[in-house]
């Protein structure tokens, strides 16, 4: 059996705001059978990361790892154990998707969760593609967007945006996206059409697309984007949110999250095919800047401001 190391790693005391965030040293245990330890090079970022703390829960569970995706090198492979890629050794450089406390040095994880990192991806953006492509992909998924559909897109250069506009162009599928002024460039340089949002939405986005839109997809999370999404999409199974829980409820539009185990199902399928995308340079993850694993909260707080500019990735 391997020996225990000692690393370092971010949790949550407790849950709230940044304030709970601590830096601790802690002994990585050595793999079981299914597992491996990564030696982290890169942590991605989202906001998930700090909204699952903000939100509360079980207090059993403090303190909370933060972190849900890496890409790294492999330190240590459990007993009869494969990665989800296939094989899997000493210093084989990965990625991982949907683990706790990636904001590490080094980490032990499920083998499951755990690809080859293609050489073309670097660290820092192999570290940040799957939970916000997965999120892409699944709402393209179930309201069902196919080629030659016309669809709007809430919080378009985001990172979720970004990924559903490459996506849905692979796909055929036109999409309108919403966006400030200063990130129109974003959304027409991934294949959009930006649309401002704001007082009169609807109007413009029906002048773009007289002859109707198909499905609608909201990460954003505003009562706008709910609005204007039941003004213009007939079928409310058309329309998806991941961000406005109380009006999926209450309006009966689809509501998806990581959390769910259908989601997570999905999510979890379509990770080896987001890969192969990325590795062929179909999907593209625009990088804002990287931060020293130290700083992680002053890293969350430019993520959670909601301008970053691109994904942000801790280097260990």
């Amino acid at each position: 059996m391997s020996a225990v190391s000692v690393a370092q790693r971010w949790v949550a005391t407790d849950f709230g705001g940044l304030d709970v965030f601590e830096l601790q040293q802690y002994e990585v245990p050595p793999p079981g059978p299914g597992e491996v330890t990564i030696a982290v090079t890169a942590a991605g970022m989202n906001p998930a990361d700090a909204k699952h703390v903000a939100r509360g829960g079980d207090r059993d569970q403090l303190p909370v790892p933060v972190g849900y995706e890496v890409a790294g090198r492999i330190t240590a492979v459990g007993a009869d154990t494969e990665i989800a890629a296939g094989g899997g050794e000493v210093g084989d450089e990965v990625l991982a998707f949907r683990i706790a406390g990636g904001y590490a040095t080094e980490v032990t994880v499920p083998a499951s969760a755990v690809f080859a990192r293609p050489p073309a991806l670097a660290p820092e953006e192999a570290a940040n593609l799957l939970l916000a492509g997965t999120t892409a992909a699944e709402m393209l998924h179930v309201t069902g967007v196919t080629a030659g559909d016309t669809v709007l897109l809430h919080g378009a250069s985001g990172a979720v945006g970004v990924s559903v506009l490459q996506q849905a162009a692979l796909l055929g599928a036109r999409v309108i996206g919403t966006a400030g002024e200063g990130s129109a460039d974003v959304v027409r340089r991934f294949g959009g059409e930006p649309v401002r949002y704001g007082d009169g939405l609807a109007d413009r986005v029906r002048a773009l697309a007289p002859d109707g839109v198909q499905a609608a997809l909201d990460a954003v999370g505003t009562d706008e984007a709910v609005d204007v999404s039941l003004a213009l999409v007939a079928d409310r199974e058309r329309i998806v949110t991941i961000a406005a829980a109380g009006r999926a409820e209450s309006d009966g539009i689809r509501m998806i999250g990581g959390a769910m185990p259908d989601s997570a199902a999905y999510r979890d399928s379509v990770r080896a095919p987001l890969i192969e995308l990325a590795a062929d340079g179909r999907l593209v993850v625009p990088m804002a800047r990287t931060f020293p694993l130290t700083e992680a909260r002053q890293a969350l707080d430019l993520l959670m401001s909601g301008h970053p500019g691109g994904k942000l990735a801790l280097l260990p």
